[in-house]
């Protein structure tokens, strides 16, 4: 049984707005230190910043314009906290906490992720999608419901009815769909709005990609100031995700769906 969101639904909006905001730190240096939360719903967006790199408030306002249309931005950016900032100063380590999973896709994910995308190519607005064995329940916001009926014959579409979806229904939060973004890798730390050097992105990557290549389960736990894990320096562990950002066009598209 598994669930996938769309990119337009409010809890993508909003890890989309988070991304946004973490490329405009990477464009103004190399390894910035950041972690934003964002709330967004019914014409407004909050969104906090604790970050060592320097941004343009207007540049944030545009990332939220862009991706959220008509909302009005609250903004708050203040600096990394000193000691996780000092934690830094001498080499790659660890920057939080935690215990993570990595764990290979099913065959039932991997064809939810491509129903769901297939969906998202026609219907762009908000869209909820799961699989539970052989059934398929499609929630599509703005899609006639007899259209998809043509195309998913047997398929639990729209239980309700046609419905509109987005922020002027609902509200989203950073890392609220950890389930749609992770699959069964799912533990404690969310992937979006956070640097490289946070363990909830690159060990995350780290786990579930190794878990891809392996076919096993990976389990791996961090203090912050780790400078080894999975037997791997974690400047390693920082480049591996780094680059699997870069291969996916940044935080900001790599939080539309997440790591499937």
């Amino acid at each position: 049984m598994i669930e996938k969101v769309n990119p337009s639904h409010p809890d993508k909006v909003a890890d989309r707005i988070a991304g946004a905001i973490v490329d405009l730190a990477y464009a103004t240096e190399e390894n910035p230190k950041i972690a934003v939360e964002v709330l967004i719903g019914h014409g407004a967006c909050h969104v906090i910043i604790e970050t060592t790199a320097l941004l343009r408030e207007d540049e944030i306002a545009a990332a939220i314009d862009r991706i959220a249309g008509n909302v009005k931005p609250d903004i708050v950016i203040v600096p990394q906290d000193k000691h996780l900032s000092a934690n830094q100063a001498d080499g790659v380590r660890c920057g939080d906490n935690g215990i993570f999973r990595g764990c290979p896709l099913t065959p039932e994910q991997v064809l939810l992720s491509n129903i769901a995308h297939q969906i998202y190519e026609k219907y762009t607005s908000d869209g909820k999608y799961i699989l539970d064995g052989s059934r398929l329940i499609i929630c599509q916001s703005n899609a006639p419901s007899d259209e998809l009926e043509l195309e998913y014959g047997g398929a639990t579409i729209n239980p309700l009815g046609d419905w509109t979806g987005g922020t002027d229904v609902d509200t989203g939060a950073t890392n609220r769909k950890l389930g749609s973004d992770m699959a069964d890798s799912v533990t404690g730390g969310g992937l979006h709005g956070k640097d490289l050097s946070k363990a909830d992105v690159s060990i995350n990557i780290h786990a579930f990609l190794k878990a891809q290549r392996t076919g096993e389960p990976v389990e791996l736990s961090c203090a912050i100031g780790d400078d080894t894990m999975d037997g791997l320096p974690y400047s390693e562990i920082v480049e591996e995700a780094r680059e699997y950002i870069r291969s996916v066009g940044g935080f900001e598209a790599f939080a539309e769906w997440g790591l499937y």
